[in-house]
């Protein structure tokens, strides 16, 4: 197993690519840590782990002191902590017109300060276990679609940090930090955001191929998939790195006319 006796907090863990995390890092051999704001579904993320290779602490991760609750979580449970993920974010549509000071605040506490934050609070356990943190980004954060300014903002700050702190922190305390940047994935948000905006229910099985060569798109699973070689110790001293996970070149693909009915929101 990859991540055999590892201890992982996994923040934005009770659904999505988060949840799938998780799931993929305990059958690897790790510990986990989850957390989120969905209490019920949570509770059924645990209920399919186990108590004895899982724990949950239910709260918004930008909360004063989420941080130390969640590492004291890990210590207290069991014992050390070997990696961070800092998946949670809030994903919502924005533009120039419909950003003001508050709402921009809100996405960047959630979605890149509270990220430092945990990275910051667990440096001394890491430390200790040569840990690593990987953030989950976004391919939005090269520049991002017009109607998710907000949040393309706050994932290309989030890209930025992991290049700074992947260097310094690796350097400094032998701790490395990457990121991936994922494309636009099937989750249970995104499948209920596209039906919200009227979609048919099984919108994802028609995808223009300006927006899925494939003939698809992203799975959770996969994005767990590449996640665990980040956090396994056969990544060796790689630091500081973001690798996208797409299936096509996003900065300059614009779509023909036809084909903007339907739009990736990740």
């Amino acid at each position: 197993m990859r991540l055999q006796n590892k201890v992982i907090i996994v923040t934005g863990s009770t659904t999505g690519i988060g949840k799938a995390i998780a799931l993929r890092c305990v059958a690897e051999g790790a510990s986990i840590i989850l957390n989120g704001l969905e209490e019920a579904w949570g509770k059924e993320v645990l209920a399919e782990i186990g108590i004895e290779k899982a724990a949950l602490h239910i709260e918004d991760i930008s909360n004063d002191g989420a941080a130390e609750r969640l590492v004291a979580l890990a210590i207290n449970t069991f014992g050390k902590l070997d990696a961070v993920v800092n998946n949670a974010a809030i994903v919502a549509s924005s533009n120039i017109h419909t950003t003001d000071k508050v709402f921009l605040q809100r996405i960047l506490e959630v979605n890149t300060i509270a990220p430092f934050i945990l990275i910051k609070t667990a440096l001394p356990y890491l430390t200790a276990q040569h840990g690593c943190v990987l953030n989950i980004g976004s391919v939005n954060a090269y520049s991002g679609e017009p109607n998710l300014l907000a949040y393309s903002i706050s994932k290309g700050a989030l890209m930025t940090m992991t290049r700074n702190l992947g260097d310094t922190l690796h350097r400094e305390n032998g701790v490395r930090i990457n990121q991936i940047n994922p494309g636009w994935v099937l989750t249970e948000t995104e499948t209920k955001r596209k039906k919200d905006h009227g979609l048919a229910e099984d919108w994802y099985k028609d995808l223009p191929a300006v927006y899925a060569p494939a003939g698809r798109i992203l799975k959770p699973a996969e994005i767990a998939a590449a996640a665990v070689y980040w956090l396994a110790d056969e990544s060796g001293p790689i630091s500081g790195q973001v690798v996208d996970l797409e299936q096509h070149p996003f900065i300059g693909r614009n779509p023909p006319k036809d084909t903007t009915t339907i739009k990736p929101s990740k």
